[in-house]
C-alpha cells in the first residue's frame, strides 16, 4: 500500500471547494510520458496553479503503474525544484471502468480516482460508484462519478451518441454514492473529432466549422439541484485550429477536427464546473511540433531534438489554458 500523502500529492477536496467559491476551474491534463509531465509541471509552477495529472487506463498500461508512482513523486519534487514551495498536485485515474482498477490505483498512490459507470443501468452505476467511494474514502482518496454519456473516442472509452445528464437524478446519485465530484454530459465530447460536420454550421467570415453550443440549461439545472457541488467536464479540448493546420501542413491528415470553443469553457469555468479535462489538445501540440521537425530537418534522429520542441509547445498550450480559459493561475493555497 502506497499512501499518496507520502508522495507529496493532495486530493481534490480543498482545491475544488476553493475553485467553486472563486469562479475558476482546475486544469486536469492527461499525460502518458515524461515530456507531457515536464510541460504540465512547468506550466503549473510558472502560473502558480493547482493541477490534476490524469492517467487513463490505457495510459497506465503504457507508462507502467510502478513508474507512474515514481513519476508522480518526481513531479512534486520537480515543482519544488522549480521554486514552488507548496505544490498542489493530484494524481487522478481518468475513466476507471472497474472497482478492481480503482482499488489498484488507490493502493499504488493515486490521490483521486474516477469510476465511470455511466454506460451501466442507473442502479448498477450507483452501486459500483458507492463501492469505489467506500474503499477510497478509507484512505482519504477523492472519487469522481459520472452521469450521462459523452460521445466520441478516448483510449478504450467510446460512444456513438450523447446522453445528456438527467438533472432529476443528480441528488439521488450524489447522496447515495457519496462521490466527491460529478462528471456530467452537456455536449462536450472525447477526441479530436468531437462533432460530425452535419452537427455544425459554417462561420461565414472564416469558412470554418462551428460546433453546436453546450447545453448550459442542463448545467444550470444540475447546479440548482446540487448547489456548491463540484461538477466536472470531460472531453473539453478546444482542438486549436493552428495545430490542426500545422499537422496538415507537415504531412498529417486531420480532416474536420473540431473541439469546444474556449469562450464556452470560460463560461463553464465560472460556474460550479471546477475541473475541466484536456487531453487531445496536448496530443495535437506534440504531434504538430514533432511533424514540423521531421519535415524541416529530415536527417534528425535524436529524440531530444524533436521531443524538446514538442515539450515546449505543450507547455505553451498548458499555460494558455490556465491563464486564458480556466482562470486557475495564482490560486495555490499557500
Amino acid at each position: 500500500m502506497v499512501n499518496y500523502k507520502d508522495l507529496g500529492l493532495v486530493n481534490t477536496r480543498d482545491m475544488f471547494a476553493r475553485a467553486i467559491k472563486g469562479g475558476y476551474a482546475i486544469p486536469a491534463f492527461n499525460f502518458n510520458n515524461m515530456e507531457q509531465l515536464q510541460a504540465i509541471i512547468k506550466a503549473a509552477v510558472e502560473t502558480k496553479s493547482p493541477v490534476i495529472l490524469q492517467v487513463s487506463k490505457g495510459a497506465r498500461n503504457y507508462a507502467n503503474q510502478t513508474l507512474l508512482r515514481y513519476m508522480a513523486e518526481g513531479a512534486v519534487a520537480y515543482a519544488k525544484e522549480l521554486g514552488c514551495e507548496h505544490p498542489e498536485i493530484v494524481l487522478h485515474l481518468d475513466h476507471g471502468d472497474s472497482f478492481e482498477l480503482c482499488k489498484s490505483c488507490v493502493d499504488l498512490g493515486f490521490s483521486s480516482v474516477m469510476i465511470d459507470g455511466s454506460h451501466l443501468p442507473y442502479e448498477e452505476n450507483v452501486a459500483l460508484t458507492k463501492k469505489v467511494v467506500e474503499y477510497a474514502h478509507q484512505y482519504d482518496v477523492t472519487v469522481e462519478g459520472e452521469l450521462g454519456v459523452l460521445a466520441g473516442v478516448e483510449d478504450e472509452v467510446s460512444a456513438e451518441h450523447h446522453t445528456y445528464t438527467n438533472p432529476e437524478e443528480v441528488i439521488d446519485f450524489s447522496t447515495r454514492t457519496g462521490c466527491d465530484s460529478l462528471a456530467i454530459s452537456i455536449g462536450t465530447s472525447h477526441g479530436a473529432y468531437k462533432f460530425k460536420p452535419e452537427q455544425c454550421h459554417v462561420d461565414p467570415q472564416t469558412g470554418r466549422l462551428v460546433p453546436p453550443p453546450l447545453a448550459f440549461d442542463v448545467l444550470d439545472a444540475v447546479m440548482e439541484k446540487l448547489p456548491g457541488f463540484p461538477i466536472v467536464l470531460h472531453g473539453s479540448s478546444s482542438v486549436p485550429q493552428e495545430y490542426v493546420d500545422m499537422i496538415n501542413q507537415y504531412g498529417g491528415k486531420l480532416e474536420a477536427a473540431i473541439g469546444i470553443p474556449e469562450e464556452e469553457l470560460r463560461k463553464a469555468a465560472k460556474s460550479a464546473v471546477c475541473k475541466i479535462n484536456i487531453d487531445s489538445d496536448s496530443r495535437l501540440a506534440m504531434t504538430a511540433a514533432v511533424r514540423k521537425v521531421f519535415v524541416e530537418k529530415p536527417a534528425e534522429f535524436d529524440p531530444r531534438k524533436y521531443l524538446g520542441p514538442a515539450r515546449d509547445e505543450m507547455e505553451k498550450m498548458y499555460k494558455h489554458k490556465i491563464l486564458n480559459v480556466l482562470g486557475s493561475d495564482g490560486k495555490l493555497a499557500h
